[in-house]
């Protein structure tokens, strides 16, 4: 497993989950909140996983250009940042339109219906 990621499991999850993707996490609400669109948050993932590649380098002397490290790195942070772009984004519709809209679920909204008669 180390040599696809290029470094220990341990550095994996210490660096890229916690670190990086608290980072990430942090980028996708950001962007939700400024109303960027989501291919935005792709391509801050995308650079967040070189800095957490150079990280791992210069830190633990993990493998720098380790394609298959620097590639699962990346996913896992673009599914970070997309979970956290999302989940700010329905809060903010709902927050921001409370008559319009209303919670479906972590991920979603849905329009309110005609008020029902008593």
């Amino acid at each position: 497993m180390e040599s696809i990621l290029g470094t220990s499991i341990n550095v994996f999850l210490g660096i890229t989950v916690a670190l990086i993707g608290f980072a990430a996490f942090m980028t996708g609400q950001a962007l939700a909140n400024t109303w960027k669109p989501m291919w935005h948050a792709v391509v801050y993932a995308i650079l967040l996983g070189f800095v957490d590649r150079f990280l791992t380098f210069a830190l633990f002397e993990g493998e720098l250009l380790s394609l298959s490290g620097y590639l699962i790195d990346t996913a896992v942070l673009v599914v970070i940042i997309l979970l956290a772009f999302r989940i700010s984004q329905a809060r903010k519709m709902v927050g921001q339109y409370p008559w319009l809209y209303e919670r479906a679920g972590l991920f979603g909204w849905r329009q309110k219906g005609p008020a029902r008669p008593s």
